[in-house]
Protein backbone atom coordinates (compact mmCIF):
# COMPACT_ATOMS: atom_id res chain seq x y z
CA UNK A 1 0.00 0.00 0.00
CA UNK A 2 2.82 2.40 0.90
CA UNK A 3 4.57 1.69 -2.44
CA UNK A 4 1.34 2.39 -4.34
CA UNK A 5 0.89 5.66 -2.49
CA UNK A 6 4.42 6.74 -3.40
CA UNK A 7 3.83 5.86 -7.07
CA UNK A 8 0.59 7.87 -7.10
CA UNK A 9 2.35 10.85 -5.53
CA UNK A 10 5.18 10.63 -8.07
CA UNK A 11 2.90 11.31 -11.06
CA UNK A 12 0.77 13.95 -9.33
CA UNK A 13 1.41 17.66 -9.82
CA UNK A 14 -0.38 20.79 -8.74
CA UNK A 15 -0.61 23.37 -11.52
CA UNK A 16 -1.26 27.02 -10.71
CA UNK A 17 -2.08 29.44 -13.55
CA UNK A 18 -1.55 33.18 -13.07
CA UNK A 19 -3.15 35.77 -15.34
CA UNK A 20 -0.78 38.65 -14.55
CA UNK A 21 -2.92 41.50 -15.86
CA UNK A 22 -2.27 45.21 -16.29
CA UNK A 23 -5.08 46.28 -13.94
CA UNK A 24 -6.39 43.00 -12.46
CA UNK A 25 -4.81 39.56 -11.99
CA UNK A 26 -6.39 36.14 -11.58
CA UNK A 27 -5.34 32.72 -10.32
CA UNK A 28 -6.68 29.23 -11.06
CA UNK A 29 -5.43 25.81 -9.99
CA UNK A 30 -5.93 22.10 -10.61
CA UNK A 31 -4.31 18.75 -9.88
CA UNK A 32 -3.05 16.63 -12.76
CA UNK A 33 -4.76 13.64 -11.15
CA UNK A 34 -8.09 15.53 -11.32
CA UNK A 35 -7.75 17.79 -14.38
CA UNK A 36 -11.55 18.10 -14.67
CA UNK A 37 -11.69 19.99 -11.35
CA UNK A 38 -10.39 23.48 -12.07
CA UNK A 39 -10.81 26.14 -9.41
CA UNK A 40 -10.64 29.94 -9.55
CA UNK A 41 -9.33 31.68 -6.43
CA UNK A 42 -11.91 34.25 -5.30
CA UNK A 43 -10.73 35.08 -1.76
CA UNK A 44 -8.46 38.10 -1.29
CA UNK A 45 -7.20 40.06 1.73
CA UNK A 46 -8.28 43.67 2.10
CA UNK A 47 -6.95 46.60 4.12
CA UNK A 48 -8.92 45.77 7.27
CA UNK A 49 -9.42 42.00 7.57
CA UNK A 50 -5.84 40.83 7.19
CA UNK A 51 -7.16 37.35 6.45
CA UNK A 52 -8.15 35.33 3.43
CA UNK A 53 -11.83 36.27 3.33
CA UNK A 54 -11.63 40.05 3.14
CA UNK A 55 -12.97 40.42 -0.42
CA UNK A 56 -14.66 37.96 -2.77
CA UNK A 57 -13.80 38.57 -6.41
CA UNK A 58 -12.76 36.57 -9.48
CA UNK A 59 -9.69 38.81 -9.74
CA UNK A 60 -7.53 41.08 -7.61
CA UNK A 61 -6.22 44.58 -8.52
CA UNK A 62 -2.68 44.66 -9.91
CA UNK A 63 -1.62 47.45 -7.55
CA UNK A 64 1.04 47.78 -4.89
CA UNK A 65 2.02 50.29 -2.23
CA UNK A 66 5.01 50.39 0.10
CA UNK A 67 4.17 51.55 3.60
CA UNK A 68 7.53 51.56 5.34
CA UNK A 69 8.68 47.94 5.38
CA UNK A 70 5.15 46.70 4.69
CA UNK A 71 4.12 45.81 1.14
CA UNK A 72 0.39 46.28 0.54
CA UNK A 73 -1.10 44.75 -2.59
CA UNK A 74 -4.39 44.14 -4.37
CA UNK A 75 -7.46 45.07 -2.33
CA UNK A 76 -5.21 46.13 0.55
CA UNK A 77 -4.43 49.31 -1.43
CA UNK A 78 -7.21 51.85 -0.82
CA UNK A 79 -8.30 54.62 -3.18
CA UNK A 80 -6.40 57.35 -1.35
CA UNK A 81 -2.73 58.19 -1.55
CA UNK A 82 -0.08 57.25 -4.11
CA UNK A 83 0.16 53.70 -5.41
CA UNK A 84 1.96 51.78 -8.13
CA UNK A 85 -0.25 50.77 -11.05
CA UNK A 86 0.33 49.44 -14.57
CA UNK A 87 3.90 48.48 -13.59
CA UNK A 88 3.63 45.30 -15.65
CA UNK A 89 3.94 47.47 -18.78
CA UNK A 90 7.38 48.65 -17.59
CA UNK A 91 8.71 45.19 -18.52
CA UNK A 92 8.32 46.08 -22.20
CA UNK A 93 9.01 49.79 -22.74
CA UNK A 94 9.40 49.15 -26.48
CA UNK A 95 5.64 48.88 -26.94
CA UNK A 96 4.29 52.11 -28.43
CA UNK A 97 0.91 51.35 -26.90
CA UNK A 98 2.38 52.32 -23.56
CA UNK A 99 2.14 55.96 -24.57
CA UNK A 100 -1.24 55.91 -26.28
CA UNK A 101 -3.23 59.10 -26.73
CA UNK A 102 -5.66 57.96 -24.04
CA UNK A 103 -2.91 57.41 -21.45
CA UNK A 104 -1.48 60.86 -22.15
CA UNK A 105 -4.84 62.64 -22.05
CA UNK A 106 -6.26 60.85 -19.02
CA UNK A 107 -3.52 59.95 -16.49
CA UNK A 108 -4.41 58.50 -13.10
CA UNK A 109 -3.98 61.22 -10.50
CA UNK A 110 -2.86 58.77 -7.79
CA UNK A 111 -0.62 56.51 -9.86
CA UNK A 112 3.10 57.00 -9.38
CA UNK A 113 5.05 57.52 -12.63
CA UNK A 114 6.89 54.49 -14.12
CA UNK A 115 10.15 53.74 -12.35
CA UNK A 116 9.38 56.14 -9.47
CA UNK A 117 11.61 55.04 -6.55
CA UNK A 118 11.23 51.38 -7.55
CA UNK A 119 12.06 49.57 -10.80
CA UNK A 120 9.37 47.83 -12.79
CA UNK A 121 11.10 44.48 -12.23
CA UNK A 122 11.01 44.89 -8.44
CA UNK A 123 7.35 45.94 -8.48
CA UNK A 124 6.43 42.90 -10.58
CA UNK A 125 8.50 40.56 -8.41
CA UNK A 126 7.04 41.90 -5.15
CA UNK A 127 3.48 41.73 -6.49
CA UNK A 128 3.89 38.19 -7.85
CA UNK A 129 5.49 37.16 -4.54
CA UNK A 130 2.44 38.40 -2.63
CA UNK A 131 0.14 36.67 -5.11
CA UNK A 132 2.04 33.38 -4.80
CA UNK A 133 2.12 33.44 -0.99
CA UNK A 134 -1.59 34.15 -0.82
CA UNK A 135 -2.38 31.39 -3.33
CA UNK A 136 -0.37 28.81 -1.43
CA UNK A 137 -2.01 29.94 1.82
CA UNK A 138 -5.46 29.43 0.27
CA UNK A 139 -4.47 25.96 -0.91
CA UNK A 140 -3.65 24.98 2.69
CA UNK A 141 -7.38 25.28 3.37
CA UNK A 142 -8.42 23.44 0.19
CA UNK A 143 -6.16 20.39 0.16
CA UNK A 144 -4.88 17.97 2.83
CA UNK A 145 -1.43 18.79 4.18
CA UNK A 146 -0.17 15.37 3.09
CA UNK A 147 -0.94 16.18 -0.55
CA UNK A 148 0.57 19.67 -0.38
CA UNK A 149 3.78 18.33 1.12
CA UNK A 150 4.18 15.50 -1.42
CA UNK A 151 2.92 17.18 -4.60
CA UNK A 152 5.25 19.30 -6.76
CA UNK A 153 3.80 22.70 -7.69
CA UNK A 154 4.30 24.15 -11.16
CA UNK A 155 3.26 27.63 -12.25
CA UNK A 156 2.12 29.01 -15.56
CA UNK A 157 1.98 32.75 -16.24
CA UNK A 158 0.55 34.80 -19.11
CA UNK A 159 1.99 37.69 -21.15
CA UNK A 160 0.54 39.90 -23.93
CA UNK A 161 0.88 38.45 -27.42
CA UNK A 162 2.65 41.51 -28.80
CA UNK A 163 5.38 41.57 -26.14
CA UNK A 164 9.02 41.39 -27.16
CA UNK A 165 11.23 38.36 -26.44
CA UNK A 166 13.08 40.50 -23.91
CA UNK A 167 9.87 41.34 -22.01
CA UNK A 168 8.86 37.66 -21.95
CA UNK A 169 12.28 36.82 -20.50
CA UNK A 170 11.89 39.58 -17.87
CA UNK A 171 8.49 38.17 -16.91
CA UNK A 172 10.08 34.76 -16.38
CA UNK A 173 12.88 36.28 -14.30
CA UNK A 174 10.40 38.16 -12.08
CA UNK A 175 8.16 35.10 -11.63
CA UNK A 176 11.13 32.88 -10.77
CA UNK A 177 12.38 35.49 -8.28
CA UNK A 178 8.86 35.50 -6.78
CA UNK A 179 9.22 31.80 -5.98
CA UNK A 180 7.26 30.33 -8.90
CA UNK A 181 9.97 27.80 -9.72
CA UNK A 182 12.32 26.96 -12.56
CA UNK A 183 9.74 24.85 -14.44
CA UNK A 184 7.63 27.93 -15.14
CA UNK A 185 5.51 27.89 -18.32
CA UNK A 186 4.63 31.09 -20.18
CA UNK A 187 1.59 31.46 -22.46
CA UNK A 188 0.31 34.45 -24.41
CA UNK A 189 -2.88 35.99 -23.00
CA UNK A 190 -5.06 35.99 -26.13
CA UNK A 191 -3.99 32.43 -26.98
CA UNK A 192 -5.01 31.29 -23.50
CA UNK A 193 -8.32 33.16 -23.83
CA UNK A 194 -8.94 31.59 -27.25
CA UNK A 195 -8.36 28.08 -25.91
CA UNK A 196 -11.04 28.58 -23.28
CA UNK A 197 -13.47 30.55 -25.48
CA UNK A 198 -13.38 28.00 -28.33
CA UNK A 199 -13.72 25.14 -25.84
CA UNK A 200 -16.79 26.85 -24.34
CA UNK A 201 -18.53 27.13 -27.75
CA UNK A 202 -21.06 24.64 -29.06
CA UNK A 203 -18.86 22.17 -30.99
CA UNK A 204 -21.62 21.58 -33.53
CA UNK A 205 -21.42 25.22 -34.62
CA UNK A 206 -17.72 25.01 -35.56
CA UNK A 207 -16.52 23.82 -38.98
CA UNK A 208 -13.10 23.39 -40.55
CA UNK A 209 -12.12 26.68 -42.19
CA UNK A 210 -14.07 28.87 -39.74
CA UNK A 211 -12.08 31.96 -38.74
CA UNK A 212 -12.55 33.69 -35.40
CA UNK A 213 -11.18 37.00 -34.14
CA UNK A 214 -10.59 37.02 -30.40
CA UNK A 215 -10.73 40.41 -28.65
CA UNK A 216 -9.34 40.34 -25.12
CA UNK A 217 -10.49 43.71 -23.77
CA UNK A 218 -9.26 44.25 -20.23
CA UNK A 219 -8.82 47.11 -17.84
CA UNK A 220 -5.58 48.47 -19.27
CA UNK A 221 -4.93 46.77 -22.58
CA UNK A 222 -6.91 45.36 -25.49
CA UNK A 223 -5.23 42.46 -27.34
CA UNK A 224 -6.50 40.80 -30.51
CA UNK A 225 -5.59 37.63 -32.35
CA UNK A 226 -7.27 35.51 -35.03
CA UNK A 227 -7.51 31.77 -35.58
CA UNK A 228 -8.76 29.49 -38.36
CA UNK A 229 -10.04 26.01 -37.51
CA UNK A 230 -7.82 23.37 -39.16
CA UNK A 231 -9.17 20.15 -37.55
CA UNK A 232 -12.10 19.02 -35.42
CA UNK A 233 -10.99 15.52 -34.37
CA UNK A 234 -9.55 14.06 -32.24
CA UNK A 235 -9.46 17.57 -30.76
CA UNK A 236 -10.19 21.06 -32.05
CA UNK A 237 -7.07 22.48 -33.75
CA UNK A 238 -6.62 26.06 -34.89
CA UNK A 239 -3.94 28.05 -36.71
CA UNK A 240 -3.20 31.74 -36.39
CA UNK A 241 -4.87 33.64 -39.20
CA UNK A 242 -3.18 36.99 -38.50
CA UNK A 243 -0.50 38.27 -36.17
CA UNK A 244 -1.68 39.72 -32.90
CA UNK A 245 -2.25 43.41 -32.29
CA UNK A 246 -2.84 45.42 -29.12
CA UNK A 247 -3.21 48.85 -27.62
CA UNK A 248 -3.59 50.63 -24.32
CA UNK A 249 -7.33 51.37 -24.48
CA UNK A 250 -8.96 49.30 -21.74
CA UNK A 251 -11.91 50.12 -19.51
CA UNK A 252 -9.82 51.93 -16.89
CA UNK A 253 -9.82 54.89 -19.28
CA UNK A 254 -13.59 55.11 -18.88
CA UNK A 255 -13.02 55.73 -15.17
CA UNK A 256 -10.37 58.34 -15.89
CA UNK A 257 -12.54 60.16 -18.42
CA UNK A 258 -15.47 60.03 -15.97
CA UNK A 259 -13.23 61.46 -13.25
CA UNK A 260 -12.29 64.38 -15.53
CA UNK A 261 -15.96 64.83 -16.44
CA UNK A 262 -16.88 65.11 -12.75
CA UNK A 263 -14.13 67.63 -12.02
CA UNK A 264 -15.09 69.75 -15.02
CA UNK A 265 -18.78 69.56 -14.14
CA UNK A 266 -18.84 69.78 -10.35
CA UNK A 267 -15.33 70.74 -9.26
CA UNK A 268 -16.33 74.33 -8.49
CA UNK A 269 -19.02 73.26 -6.00
CA UNK A 270 -17.90 74.60 -2.62
CA UNK A 271 -18.36 71.20 -0.91
CA UNK A 272 -16.28 69.31 -3.48
CA UNK A 273 -13.60 66.93 -2.09
CA UNK A 274 -11.97 63.54 -2.65
CA UNK A 275 -14.70 61.61 -0.80
CA UNK A 276 -17.25 62.83 -3.33
CA UNK A 277 -15.07 61.41 -6.12
CA UNK A 278 -14.67 58.06 -4.33
CA UNK A 279 -18.43 57.47 -3.93
CA UNK A 280 -19.16 58.62 -7.49
CA UNK A 281 -16.42 56.44 -8.97
CA UNK A 282 -17.70 53.34 -7.15
CA UNK A 283 -21.21 53.83 -8.55
CA UNK A 284 -19.84 54.43 -12.05
CA UNK A 285 -17.62 51.33 -11.86
CA UNK A 286 -20.18 48.95 -10.36
CA UNK A 287 -23.42 50.17 -11.97
CA UNK A 288 -23.20 52.77 -14.74
CA UNK A 289 -20.49 51.10 -16.85
CA UNK A 290 -22.25 47.75 -16.78
CA UNK A 291 -25.81 49.00 -17.24
CA UNK A 292 -25.22 51.50 -20.06
CA UNK A 293 -26.72 50.38 -23.38
CA UNK A 294 -26.06 53.45 -25.53
CA UNK A 295 -29.48 55.11 -25.51
CA UNK A 296 -29.38 58.91 -25.13
CA UNK A 297 -32.64 58.71 -23.12
CA UNK A 298 -31.06 56.56 -20.38
CA UNK A 299 -30.51 58.25 -17.05
CA UNK A 300 -28.11 57.35 -14.27
CA UNK A 301 -28.05 58.59 -10.68
CA UNK A 302 -24.55 59.18 -9.28
CA UNK A 303 -24.12 59.74 -5.51
CA UNK A 304 -22.26 62.94 -4.66
CA UNK A 305 -22.69 63.09 -0.87
CA UNK A 306 -22.19 66.48 0.74
CA UNK A 307 -22.50 68.61 -2.38
CA UNK A 308 -24.79 71.59 -2.09
CA UNK A 309 -27.95 71.53 -4.23
CA UNK A 310 -27.33 73.15 -7.60
CA UNK A 311 -30.15 72.78 -10.16
CA UNK A 312 -27.95 74.19 -12.93
CA UNK A 313 -25.44 71.37 -12.38
CA UNK A 314 -28.08 68.72 -11.85
CA UNK A 315 -27.20 68.18 -8.17
CA UNK A 316 -30.06 67.60 -5.73
CA UNK A 317 -30.06 65.93 -2.29
CA UNK A 318 -26.55 64.54 -2.73
CA UNK A 319 -27.26 63.00 -6.12
CA UNK A 320 -26.18 63.90 -9.65
CA UNK A 321 -28.14 62.83 -12.71
CA UNK A 322 -26.25 61.84 -15.86
CA UNK A 323 -27.94 61.48 -19.22
CA UNK A 324 -27.23 58.71 -21.68
CA UNK A 325 -25.75 61.31 -24.04
CA UNK A 326 -23.19 62.30 -21.38
CA UNK A 327 -22.25 58.66 -20.73
CA UNK A 328 -21.85 58.16 -24.50
CA UNK A 329 -19.31 60.99 -24.59
CA UNK A 330 -17.30 59.17 -21.91
CA UNK A 331 -17.41 55.82 -23.73
CA UNK A 332 -16.78 56.97 -27.29
CA UNK A 333 -13.01 57.81 -27.18
CA UNK A 334 -12.23 54.38 -25.73
CA UNK A 335 -14.74 52.31 -27.68
CA UNK A 336 -13.66 53.77 -31.02
CA UNK A 337 -10.05 52.73 -30.36
CA UNK A 338 -11.24 49.15 -29.78
CA UNK A 339 -13.41 49.24 -32.91
CA UNK A 340 -10.37 50.32 -34.95
CA UNK A 341 -8.37 47.38 -33.59
CA UNK A 342 -11.15 44.88 -34.32
CA UNK A 343 -11.69 46.11 -37.87
CA UNK A 344 -7.94 46.06 -38.50
CA UNK A 345 -7.65 42.48 -37.23
CA UNK A 346 -10.57 41.33 -39.40
CA UNK A 347 -8.92 42.88 -42.46
CA UNK A 348 -5.55 41.32 -41.59
CA UNK A 349 -6.94 37.78 -41.74
CA UNK A 350 -7.76 38.08 -45.47
CA UNK A 351 -10.48 35.53 -44.74
CA UNK A 352 -14.21 35.43 -44.15
CA UNK A 353 -14.52 35.88 -40.39
CA UNK A 354 -17.32 33.93 -38.72
CA UNK A 355 -17.37 35.65 -35.33
CA UNK A 356 -15.64 38.08 -33.00
CA UNK A 357 -15.25 36.54 -29.52
CA UNK A 358 -15.22 39.14 -26.73
CA UNK A 359 -13.40 38.21 -23.52
CA UNK A 360 -11.87 40.16 -20.64
CA UNK A 361 -13.72 42.42 -18.22
CA UNK A 362 -14.31 45.21 -20.74
CA UNK A 363 -15.20 42.58 -23.32
CA UNK A 364 -18.39 41.84 -21.38
CA UNK A 365 -19.63 45.42 -21.79
CA UNK A 366 -22.94 45.66 -23.68
CA UNK A 367 -22.26 49.05 -25.28
CA UNK A 368 -18.87 47.91 -26.58
CA UNK A 369 -20.44 44.75 -27.98
CA UNK A 370 -23.22 46.60 -29.78
CA UNK A 371 -20.88 49.29 -31.12
CA UNK A 372 -18.56 46.65 -32.61
CA UNK A 373 -21.57 44.80 -34.01
CA UNK A 374 -22.70 47.95 -35.80
CA UNK A 375 -19.22 48.77 -37.13
CA UNK A 376 -18.41 45.48 -38.89
CA UNK A 377 -19.96 43.23 -41.53
CA UNK A 378 -23.44 42.22 -40.29
CA UNK A 379 -22.67 38.61 -41.27
CA UNK A 380 -19.98 38.48 -38.57
CA UNK A 381 -21.37 37.51 -35.18
CA UNK A 382 -20.18 39.26 -32.01
CA UNK A 383 -20.22 36.81 -29.12
CA UNK A 384 -19.40 36.96 -25.41
CA UNK A 385 -18.40 33.46 -24.22
CA UNK A 386 -19.21 32.49 -20.61
CA UNK A 387 -16.75 33.46 -17.86
CA UNK A 388 -15.26 36.10 -20.14
CA UNK A 389 -13.47 37.98 -17.34
CA UNK A 390 -11.54 34.86 -16.33
CA UNK A 391 -11.14 33.33 -19.80
CA UNK A 392 -7.37 34.00 -19.85
CA UNK A 393 -6.55 32.25 -16.58
CA UNK A 394 -8.94 29.36 -17.33
CA UNK A 395 -7.39 28.89 -20.77
CA UNK A 396 -3.86 29.12 -19.34
CA UNK A 397 -4.70 26.36 -16.88
CA UNK A 398 -6.15 24.20 -19.69
CA UNK A 399 -3.00 24.75 -21.77
CA UNK A 400 -0.74 23.93 -18.84
CA UNK A 401 -2.65 20.75 -18.03
CA UNK A 402 -2.44 19.62 -21.65
CA UNK A 403 1.34 20.16 -21.59
CA UNK A 404 1.67 17.92 -18.54
CA UNK A 405 -1.09 15.46 -19.50
CA UNK A 406 -1.60 15.53 -23.32
CA UNK A 407 -4.75 13.40 -23.04
CA UNK A 408 -6.54 16.33 -21.35
CA UNK A 409 -6.09 18.65 -24.36
CA UNK A 410 -9.35 20.00 -25.79
CA UNK A 411 -8.10 22.83 -28.03
CA UNK A 412 -4.68 23.01 -29.65
CA UNK A 413 -3.01 25.92 -31.41
CA UNK A 414 -1.34 23.97 -34.21
CA UNK A 415 0.67 26.90 -35.59
CA UNK A 416 1.34 30.54 -34.95
CA UNK A 417 2.26 33.35 -37.29
CA UNK A 418 5.76 34.81 -36.92
CA UNK A 419 5.49 38.43 -35.82
CA UNK A 420 8.92 39.48 -37.15
CA UNK A 421 11.72 38.44 -39.46
CA UNK A 422 14.35 36.53 -37.41
CA UNK A 423 17.86 36.04 -38.67
CA UNK A 424 21.61 36.47 -38.31
CA UNK A 425 24.36 38.27 -40.17
CA UNK A 426 26.59 36.02 -42.31
CA UNK A 427 29.75 36.26 -44.37
CA UNK A 428 29.23 35.98 -48.12
CA UNK A 429 31.81 35.88 -50.90
CA UNK A 430 32.19 39.36 -52.34
CA UNK A 431 30.65 39.86 -55.79
CA UNK A 432 31.51 43.24 -57.31
CA UNK A 433 28.41 43.16 -59.52
CA UNK A 434 26.04 42.20 -56.72
CA UNK A 435 27.59 44.00 -53.75
CA UNK A 436 28.11 47.46 -55.22
CA UNK A 437 29.02 50.13 -52.70
CA UNK A 438 29.20 47.58 -49.85
CA UNK A 439 32.30 47.46 -47.60
CA UNK A 440 34.30 44.27 -48.06
CA UNK A 441 37.19 42.67 -46.17
CA UNK A 442 39.83 40.00 -46.69
CA UNK A 443 39.19 36.56 -45.17
CA UNK A 444 42.63 35.00 -44.60
CA UNK A 445 41.22 31.51 -43.92
CA UNK A 446 39.28 31.23 -47.22
CA UNK A 447 41.64 33.53 -49.09
CA UNK A 448 38.93 35.75 -50.58
CA UNK A 449 37.10 39.03 -50.07
CA UNK A 450 33.79 38.87 -48.24
CA UNK A 451 30.83 41.05 -47.26
CA UNK A 452 28.27 40.77 -44.49
CA UNK A 453 24.59 40.34 -45.37
CA UNK A 454 21.48 39.00 -43.63
CA UNK A 455 20.36 35.39 -43.44
CA UNK A 456 16.69 35.29 -42.41
CA UNK A 457 15.64 31.86 -41.15
CA UNK A 458 12.10 32.92 -40.19
CA UNK A 459 10.13 35.40 -42.25
CA UNK A 460 7.31 37.53 -40.84
CA UNK A 461 4.03 35.69 -41.31
CA UNK A 462 5.64 32.24 -41.58
CA UNK A 463 3.75 29.49 -39.71
CA UNK A 464 5.62 28.44 -36.56
CA UNK A 465 4.81 25.28 -34.59
CA UNK A 466 5.97 23.97 -31.22
CA UNK A 467 6.74 20.58 -32.75
CA UNK A 468 9.15 21.91 -35.39
CA UNK A 469 12.44 23.48 -34.40
CA UNK A 470 14.45 25.84 -36.59
CA UNK A 471 18.10 24.96 -37.18
CA UNK A 472 20.81 27.12 -38.60
CA UNK A 473 24.35 25.90 -39.26
CA UNK A 474 27.26 28.11 -38.28
CA UNK A 475 30.93 27.82 -39.05
CA UNK A 476 33.50 29.37 -36.75
CA UNK A 477 37.24 29.37 -37.39
CA UNK A 478 40.09 30.77 -35.31
CA UNK A 479 43.86 30.22 -35.25
CA UNK A 480 45.01 27.21 -33.23
CA UNK A 481 47.69 29.49 -31.79
CA UNK A 482 44.94 31.35 -29.90
CA UNK A 483 44.01 28.20 -27.98
CA UNK A 484 40.68 26.48 -27.32
CA UNK A 485 37.85 29.05 -27.33
CA UNK A 486 35.55 28.29 -24.44
CA UNK A 487 32.52 29.92 -26.10
CA UNK A 488 31.27 31.22 -29.44
CA UNK A 489 28.66 33.93 -29.80
CA UNK A 490 26.05 34.65 -32.44
CA UNK A 491 23.91 37.78 -32.62
CA UNK A 492 20.23 37.27 -33.35
CA UNK A 493 18.57 40.13 -35.24
CA UNK A 494 14.94 40.97 -36.02
CA UNK A 495 13.00 43.21 -38.37
CA UNK A 496 9.44 44.31 -37.67
CA UNK A 497 8.96 45.25 -41.35
CA UNK A 498 5.99 47.52 -40.50
CA UNK A 499 5.40 48.52 -44.14
CA UNK A 500 5.52 44.96 -45.47
CA UNK A 501 8.36 45.71 -47.89
CA UNK A 502 10.15 42.44 -47.10
CA UNK A 503 13.16 41.46 -45.04
CA UNK A 504 16.17 43.80 -45.50
CA UNK A 505 19.25 42.43 -47.26
CA UNK A 506 21.74 44.16 -44.97
CA UNK A 507 21.87 44.85 -41.25
CA UNK A 508 22.20 48.60 -41.70
CA UNK A 509 19.16 48.90 -43.97
CA UNK A 510 15.49 48.94 -42.99
CA UNK A 511 14.57 48.55 -39.33
CA UNK A 512 16.95 45.70 -38.40
CA UNK A 513 17.59 45.59 -34.66
CA UNK A 514 19.59 43.38 -32.33
CA UNK A 515 17.34 41.00 -30.40
CA UNK A 516 19.80 38.91 -28.41
CA UNK A 517 23.26 37.42 -28.24
CA UNK A 518 23.37 33.63 -28.17
CA UNK A 519 26.47 32.23 -26.53
CA UNK A 520 27.23 28.53 -27.01
CA UNK A 521 29.47 26.94 -24.39
CA UNK A 522 32.25 24.92 -26.04
CA UNK A 523 34.03 24.00 -22.83
CA UNK A 524 32.17 20.67 -22.86
CA UNK A 525 33.94 19.76 -26.13
CA UNK A 526 37.56 18.52 -25.64
CA UNK A 527 40.18 20.43 -27.66
CA UNK A 528 41.32 17.26 -29.41
CA UNK A 529 37.74 16.75 -30.71
CA UNK A 530 37.83 20.10 -32.52
CA UNK A 531 38.67 19.78 -36.20
CA UNK A 532 41.83 21.51 -37.41
CA UNK A 533 42.29 22.73 -40.96
CA UNK A 534 44.94 24.63 -42.88
CA UNK A 535 43.81 28.02 -44.14
CA UNK A 536 44.67 29.53 -47.49
CA UNK A 537 47.29 31.55 -45.66
CA UNK A 538 49.07 28.33 -44.53
CA UNK A 539 48.14 28.74 -40.83
CA UNK A 540 46.41 26.08 -38.74
CA UNK A 541 42.82 26.87 -37.69
CA UNK A 542 40.23 25.29 -35.46
CA UNK A 543 37.18 24.74 -37.70
CA UNK A 544 33.87 24.16 -35.91
CA UNK A 545 30.57 23.48 -37.69
CA UNK A 546 27.62 23.54 -35.30
CA UNK A 547 23.88 24.21 -35.31
CA UNK A 548 21.87 26.59 -33.17
CA UNK A 549 18.43 25.03 -32.67
CA UNK A 550 15.51 27.32 -31.83
CA UNK A 551 12.16 26.07 -30.51
CA UNK A 552 9.39 28.68 -30.51
CA UNK A 553 6.53 28.34 -28.02
CA UNK A 554 3.47 30.42 -27.18
CA UNK A 555 5.40 33.14 -25.38
CA UNK A 556 9.04 32.06 -25.11
CA UNK A 557 11.87 30.56 -27.12
CA UNK A 558 14.29 27.78 -26.19
CA UNK A 559 17.80 27.65 -27.67
CA UNK A 560 20.19 24.69 -27.88
CA UNK A 561 23.52 23.97 -29.59
CA UNK A 562 23.97 20.84 -31.72
CA UNK A 563 27.54 19.67 -32.39
CA UNK A 564 28.27 16.35 -34.12
CA UNK A 565 24.61 15.33 -33.66
CA UNK A 566 24.79 15.88 -29.89
CA UNK A 567 22.46 18.50 -28.42
CA UNK A 568 23.90 20.73 -25.72
CA UNK A 569 21.35 22.77 -23.74
CA UNK A 570 24.11 25.21 -23.03
CA UNK A 571 23.14 28.26 -25.01
CA UNK A 572 22.74 31.37 -22.88
CA UNK A 573 20.65 34.26 -24.19
CA UNK A 574 21.39 37.88 -23.39
CA UNK A 575 18.57 40.09 -24.66
CA UNK A 576 19.35 43.57 -25.91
Amino acid sequence: MEKMALEEAADRKLLIAVDFGTTFSGVAWAQTRRPDVQTIIIQWPDATSGGLEGISSDKVPTEIRYNGTECQWGFQVDDFGPRHQWFKLDLDPTQSRGVSDLSRQYPDQHALPPGYNVSGEKLCTDYLTALRKHTEEVLKHKLPQSILKSTPIEYIITTPAVWSDSAQAKTRTCAEAAGMGQQLMIISEPEAAAIYALHAMDPHSIKIGDTFVLCDAGGGTVDLISYTVSALKPILQVEEAATGTGRLCGSTFLNRIFNKFLVDKLGLNEEWDEEVVEDAMKRFELVTKKAFRGSPTEEFVIPVPGLADDPAQGVRRGKFRMTGAEVTQIFEPVVQEVVTLVRGQIAATNKTVKAVLMVGGFGQNAYLRETIRGAIDPNIEVMQPPNGWTAVVRGALMKGLSQLEPTTARVKVASRSARKHYGTERMTKYDSAKHTKRPNYWDAYDGEYKVNDMDWFIRKGDPVTEEKSFKRQYHKVWPVAEGHNKAVSQDLLVSQDPDGTGAPVYKDSGDVKYLARLTADLSCIPANDLAQKTGKDGRQYYSVHYDIEMQYYSAHTKYSMVYKNVKYDSVTVEYV
